[in-house]
């Protein structure tokens, strides 16, 4: 029997890596709401940074963004997609949530906190060579990945040290290093391991 319950992707990975543009595919293959983070949040989080006379580029190393303005941005987003699966979309969430993922029970307390309706909860891990990232990442020129790239190495380790411990959800690889997006094995796979 096919699951009609709702789906939330959480489709996460390194900046660079193809986030916004696997999720891109996924909603429209899915017919889920897409939620970005950045398209959600980054008036605000730039002009807070401003009002605290921050650089409003740099967030990696910056204490008031990490912890003042990144939990609001993850409070947001995730109430967003409460709205969405009351009213019986399935979602696609595009963020790193890199933060989190140490806490096995991070998935479970977002259900409780932001108080969601059933739903089949997917993380997406979107996989990339590291210096095909860093190609991604110079090609696209965000003022953002300047940090980034001047510190390469650093960012790089703690990208591959950011292990995804969520329990309560299928885990699935989505393998983004195609000069195209190609969400159709992907699918199938979700199809497959539906209940």
């Amino acid at each position: 029997m096919t699951s009609t319950i709702p789906k939330v992707f959480f489709v996460i990975g390194p900046a660079g890596s193809g986030k916004s543009s696997v999720s891109r595919h996924l909603a429209e293959r899915f017919g889920a709401a897409h939620i970005d983070k950045d398209t959600a949040t980054i008036r605000f989080t730039e002009l807070l940074l401003k009002l605290n006379g921050s650089d409003p580029n740099e967030r990696d190393n910056n204490e008031f963004y990490q912890n003042v303005i990144m939990p609001l941005e993850y409070a947001s987003i995730l109430d967003l997609t409460r709205d969405n699966l009351r009213a019986g979309n399935s979602v696609v969430l595009d963020a790193p949530f890199g933060r989190f993922f140490p806490d096995d029970d991070y998935l479970a307390k977002v259900r409780a906190g932001h108080q969601w309706p059933d739903a089949e909860l997917i993380v997406v891990h979107v996989r990339l060579a590291g210096e095909a990232l860093r190609r991604r990442l110079i090609a696209r020129g965000y003022p953002r990945d300047e940090w980034k790239l001047a510190n390469w190495e650093t960012f790089w380790a703690g990208a591959q040290g950011d292990s995804c411990r969520w329990r309560d959800a299928r885990h699935l690889d989505f393998d983004n290093s195609g000069a195209a997006v190609d969400v159709s094995d992907f699918a199938a796979a979700v199809t497959a391991g539906a209940a």
